[in-house]
């Protein structure tokens, strides 16, 4: 379950990556929403360590309930990420819709693309974005979000996996994904299946937005992330002390979240340390501790 589809029509020459996601509204404000959900839909070139290079968008809006100008300002928020990715925006469609949603069709190049089959024991997992942004979502919806929770987690939705790619490249990767809908234990029993590994995590160091734990204890939760937790726990062991909260942050179903890479030890530690370098809020969040059919334990 690789997070593109990959096609090289030359043996030997560049990969090309093939993706496409549409989401609907996360927050309220047009241009942060169209700049979010390019950002989700260019992920997934770079987490096959792939540079995005053209795109095809999507906008369906309710234009006779909203007006015609929000169709402009998401395009405006969906180009300017695509101009920070380096990918042009070179065609596409748009509709009226009863409920709101974009996203972009995306094409992009590798020369060795990243898969989730290739972790190994001795990894270790890099997470390079905190995880909540659902648990946020919700509690927009709710109108129970502060400022500097909509503030910080806009914040990360909007930063590309670009650096994060790149230096993944730089320092070893062995197999990667990003975090998206299936939220974090969701992604990462794709990886442990796929590579036939098992895997510690440790919950005290996955790094949470802020807000996002709360929202959790007092029940403002997705669907979709408790059905997360779900599916994650037919190959996951929890540590008793492990509270429910906390599972429900580590399934809660991600939109434009960040990378989770495998790679051994003291290039993990120089790629989490870069990151950091970069303002990124990355963390080694467990390691690879063997081969198996696919597990995960979380202490």
């Amino acid at each position: 379950m690789d997070d593109t589809a990959v096609l090289r029509p030359t043996p030997g020459g560049d990969a090309l990556l093939y993706t496409l996601d549409v989401i609907t509204p996360i927050v309220d404000d047009a241009e942060a929403f169209g700049r979010i959900a390019a950002t989700n839909a260019l992920s997934d070139v770079y987490a096959m360590g792939g540079s995005p290079q053209v795109a095809l968008s999507f906008v369906g809006i309710p234009t006779e309930v909203v007006g015609e100008a929000v169709v402009a300002d998401v395009m405006r928020g969906m180009n300017d990420a695509c101009l920070e990715a380096g990918a042009a925006i070179v065609g596409g469609h748009t509709m009226k819709d009863a409920e709101p949603k974009c996203g972009l069709a995306v094409i992009g190049i590798a020369r060795d693309p990243w898969t989730q089959t290739r972790a190994k024991p001795g990894d270790v997992l890099v997470l390079s974005k905190p995880v909540g942004t659902g648990l946020i979502g919700q509690a927009i919806q709710k109108d129970l979000a502060s400022d500097a929770q909509i503030e910080a987690a806009v914040k990360e939705m909007t930063r590309l996996n670009k650096r994060a790619s790149a230096l993944g490249l730089e320092y070893g990767v062995n197999a990667a994904t990003d975090v998206t809908g299936f939220g974090l234990l969701g992604h990462l029993r794709h990886i442990v299946q796929a590579s036939k590994v098992a895997v510690e995590l440790h919950a005290s160091r996955v790094p949470f937005l802020p807000g996002a734990k709360d929202f959790a204890t007092r029940g403002v939760v997705p669907g979709g992330s408790r059905r997360n937790l779900t599916y994650a726990e037919v190959v996951t062991t929890f540590a008793d002390d492990v509270d429910e909260a906390t599972r429900l942050v580590l399934a809660d179903a991600q939109t434009s979240g960040g990378l989770l890479m495998t790679l051994p030890a003291d290039a993990g530690v120089a790629l989490k340390d870069a990151l950091v370098a970069e303002g990124h809020e990355a963390a080694i969040i467990g390691e690879v501790t063997g081969s198996g059919e696919g597990a995960i334990r979380v202490d």
